[in-house]
């Protein structure tokens, strides 16, 4: 077994353990593999482990890696492997991300959705994503407020958008938080979902994406739908040190 698979296969059964702890079905939480900084010879090999959903947060970075994409298609064969942007998008970059990736799950502004839904008409696509909620006080987290006139606006218009598939939403708890403050952090985005859901019928909020390698136990405890697990499962990363976004 490669290091990889070993650490694929101890991920897995950290899952497992939080669903059975919470009562949850194991097929209930999707497990996203967060591979920015990693090299897309490392996307081939998770793909083929059977890790078939994978997040990255800078636009150009994933822009080289999806130079190799034909090669890399070629040893993921038929699975069905999906590319999401998970970090803050700026939205000159909208047209190039409506491209590259397959979901943008860090929508926060209603004109970045503006613009997203104009890039992906003009592929003829349907994009899906999700919005990101702040719910962390940390300046350097992103992320709208949910009680702010920008994300009524946003919500208000965001059915209107044909071309985006709102599926739900995304947040980052404080970084090393206690365990009290992190479960407060993923409740408050349960009820946030549950309220604007009730608000808004006519979108789909399913999705709860919450939850990395240092808290995704808890994540699932509190209702996560999807986690995102970058050094769990790569190991330590190193920093970035490609072209400025």
């Amino acid at each position: 077994m490669t290091a990889l698979a070993d650490q694929i296969a101890r991920v897995e059964e950290a899952i497992e353990v939080a669903c059975r702890k919470a009562g949850r079905a194991r097929a209930e939480v999707e497990l996203m593999a967060v591979s920015k900084t990693y090299p897309a010879e490392t996307m081939a090999e998770a793909a083929a482990l059977g890790l078939t959903f994978f997040g990255e947060n800078r636009v150009q970075e994933f822009a080289t890696k999806a130079l190799h994409a034909a090669a890399l298609r070629e040893t993921w064969g038929n699975q069905a492997v999906r590319v999401h942007f998970i970090g803050h998008l700026q939205s000159n970059k909208a047209v190039r991300a409506a491209e590259l990736f397959d979901g943008i799950d860090s929508l926060d502004s209603l004109r970045l959705a503006e613009r997203l839904n104009e890039a992906a008409g003009k592929l003829a696509k349907r994009l899906p994503v999700l919005i990101e909620v702040k719910l962390s006080t940390e300046e350097t987290k992103a992320g709208i407020d949910p009680e702010s006139a920008e994300a009524a606006q946003l919500l208000e218009h965001l059915p209107n958008l044909k071309h985006l598939d709102a599926q739900g939403l995304m947040t980052i708890a404080p970084w090393g938080a206690p365990e009290a403050e992190t479960r407060t952090c993923f409740r408050s985005l349960r009820a946030w979902r549950d309220r604007l859901a009730q608000a808004h019928p006519r979108l789909n909020l399913a999705v709860l994406s919450m939850g990395m390698s240092g808290d995704f136990p808890l994540a699932i405890e509190e209702g996560a739908t999807r986690i995102r697990i970058g050094t769990a499962l790569f190991g330590k990363r190193q920093p970035y040190a490609g072209p400025a976004e």
